[in-house]
């Protein structure tokens, strides 16, 4: 098999957000900071989630069109507790906790909910075969 899996999602910012960013997948879900690089424009920042790399950069420009990617999901033992991590930190729930059964062959049950991180990106919190 050619491909292993996902390596990374790359998220864009402006250097004001960056300490932003930081404190929300460090602090809030804490996600572990594996690495950083450059200042400025130039600096950027990537966190462990477990299974893949969220990557950060400092140079984004504006206005960010959303483009053909909607949202990355990130994979949990415990979608409430996700959702209320990032709800005391300040941050918007668009979707609270759902159970869900994935139309697929078989069908696959899940937990789900969406959330926006600190720079506009959607955020999936999931769990398959639910809490």
């Amino acid at each position: 098999m050619l491909i292993q899996g996902i390596h990374h999602v790359c998220i864009k910012c402006d250097q004001s957000e960056m300490e932003k960013v930081k404190n929300f997948y460090h602090g809030v879900l804490q996600l572990p900071l594996i690495r950083t690089w450059g200042e400025g424009e130039a600096a950027g920042m990537m966190f462990d989630t477990g299974a893949g790399f969220i990557e950060v950069f400092a140079n984004a420009e504006r206005p960010l069109p959303q483009g053909a990617i909607r949202h990355f999901a990130l994979q949990t033992a415990d979608v409430d507790k996700c959702v209320e991590a990032v709800r005391n930190a300040g941050y918007p729930v668009t979707m609270e906790p759902n159970d869900i059964i994935i139309q697929s062959t078989p069908p696959v049950p899940a937990r789900i909910a969406f959330v926006n991180g600190p720079v506009g990106e959607e955020i999936e919190f999931f769990c398959e075969g639910g809490q």
